[in-house]
């Protein structure tokens, strides 16, 4: 049987209301031996709509390669030994759950022995093929073509849904799972049910990129506002009366990492409030500081730096999604600009102009740079937010042209860097086949502190042995690098190769599902 005509008899409900996680792996073997998007969303459906609704969630989480509770503190590591699988698939997908929640939840003196051993009997009582799926999932390693674009298809498809319904609930939930759960309780009219939320975070709208100022303001239509790109970090801000909630683009609440934030918004002048913003770690000139100091305290508690320095982050604003009860994702830009000066003190606000001048747009540009900022972002005054979507909508304007790429592999480094992992090879996103594919390598940018760094990290992320050349990771790490150009070259398997790459950062703040695109790498051919 062919996988699109697949009936998938075997995803049923079993007695008792449950399913086996055999029904979820036979369709994640299936969906990854075929390249054809429409066979994978035909074969996620089947699944889907064999499944009871309680199982409904964790299936489509762990199919786009997600656990439903994040994080369980699990790492390849710990996964490197396994018990002696079991014969037969007796592991129903709500008994994966509780035990992953679990594991999740333990903590405290004795907790690793106790980790270990739930682990064990999780992975005891799996088939070796339910191991591999576990272990993937686990690990971050889930490549099957079935992220959540492909997903968002499949649960229109089952549920017999327009696709830009499912794929708007999905965005303003944050949880494409607890969508297609709801669908499967309450049928087609459950999508009315989602909506805005002060403090349940939605998907950011990111931004396309443009070549100049003069280019982005041809694209959209001649008159556009321009915004300075900060070299921070993204933050969406909650508040309802004195309740704070702060949260990361990858929807992560780190409220407790940023009281100075908490205490800045609730100076603002809204009792309820959604924003969207960036928090940046600024010198005493007014100038950033460098990426990984503001990247360091969005990703731990501490307030001081490593030499016991002490520094803030500050909060700057750029739109607004809700005020007071009164959504406004939907209305134009300039719109939602008029509502944001109505909260949010000019000094706390993003840099911004309107202008249809080239040369005003190029002289705010060349400001933002000479003050130590990235770039600067077009933006149309009649777009919606589109939560989510790289929409066209706003465009991305940086003097270096630059890609987010994952790191596939590291070599050992020789000479001063000897017992350091140096040498990076680099990889973007096939979005057809969810594959990396390699585009070159370079140990070029790299700072004694980033050497140390990566090689604690990326002896983490080896998937293969560290006494070798190079050493195979987990395609789990980001990095930004900057480049002269892109150049057809036989010697990669993408067809491409980048001209003098090299490291500008590594983005803790992004997933390797975020990384740039073949598709965009093959666009910017000389």
């Amino acid at each position: 049987m062919s996988l699109s005509d697949s009936t998938a008899p075997a995803d049923q409900p079993l007695p008792g209301g449950h399913a086996l996680l055999g029904n979820v792996v036979a369709a994640s073997d299936e969906v990854a031996a075929t390249s054809s998007r429409t066979a994978k969303i035909v074969r996620l459906a089947a699944l889907l709509t064999g499944l009871p609704p309680a199982d409904v969630r964790p299936a489509v989480s762990w199919l786009t390669g997600e656990l439903t509770q994040r994080q369980i503190g699990v790492g390849f590591a710990a996964l490197r030994v396994l018990p002696v699988p079991s014969t037969e698939s007796r592991l129903y997908i709500a008994e994966v759950e509780r035990q992953l929640t679990a594991i999740g939840a333990t903590s405290g003196a004795g907790s690793q022995g106790r980790r270990r051993q739930l682990l064990d009997d999780l992975f005891g009582a799996a088939t070796a093929g339910e191991q591999r799926f576990l272990r993937k999932l686990l690990s971050g390693d889930l490549r099957q073509g079935a992220l959540a674009g492909v997903m968002t298809d499949a649960v229109a498809r089952a549920y017999g849904l327009p696709l830009t319904g499912v794929r708007r609930a999905a965005m303003l939930r944050g949880d494409l799972g607890e969508v297609a759960y709801s669908l499967s309780l309450d049928g087609p009219g459950a999508l009315k049910q989602f909506h805005l939320e002060v403090g349940r975070p939605i998907s950011p709208m990111l931004a396309q990129t443009a070549t100049s100022t003069d280019d982005a303001l041809i694209r959209m239509g001649g008159t556009a506002a321009l915004e300075w790109k900060l070299d921070g970090a993204r933050i969406q801000i909650h508040r309802s009366g004195n309740d704070v909630a702060l949260f990361t683009r990858t929807l992560d609440d780190v409220t407790a990492r940023m009281p100075e934030v908490v205490q800045a918004v609730r100076s603002m002048t809204a009792h309820d409030l959604v924003a969207d913003g960036e928090v940046i770690a600024l010198g005493p000139s007014g100038r950033p500081c460098p990426f990984q100091q503001t990247a360091s305290r969005v990703g731990s508690r501490a307030t001081t730096s490593a030499d016991g320095h002490e520094f803030a982050l500050t909060a700057f604003v750029f739109d607004i999604l809700h005020r007071d009860g009164v959504d406004l994702l939907d209305e134009p830009a300039a719109q939602r600009h008029e509502a944001l000066q109505s909260v949010v003190p000019a000094a706390e606000r993003v840099p911004r102009i309107v202008t249809d001048d080239p040369a005003i747009a190029s002289g705010f540009l060349a400001e933002a740079l000479e003050r130590g900022h990235e770039g600067v972002v077009v933006k149309s005054l009649t777009a919606p937010y589109e939560a989510g979507r790289r929409g066209s909508g706003w465009l991305k304007v940086k003097p270096v042209r630059t890609l987010d790429l994952v790191v596939l592999a590291v070599e050992w480094g020789s000479g001063r860097r000897t017992g350091l992992l140096s040498n990076i090879h680099l990889g973007a996103r096939d979005a057809n086949s969810d594959q990396f594919v390699m585009l070159g390598k370079t140990f070029k940018g790299m700072t004694d502190a980033m050497l140390r760094w990566q090689t604690d990290r990326f002896q983490e992320l080896a998937v293969g042995p560290l006494d070798g050349w190079v050493v195979q990771l987990r395609p789990a790490q980001v990095v930004e690098i900057a480049f002269d150009g892109v150049q057809r070259s036989s010697r990669y398997p993408g067809g491409v190769a980048l001209r003098f790459a090299r490291v500008l950062r590594y983005r803790d703040d992004k997933t390797a599902a975020e990384a740039d695109t073949l598709d965009a790498v093959r666009a910017l051919l000389l």
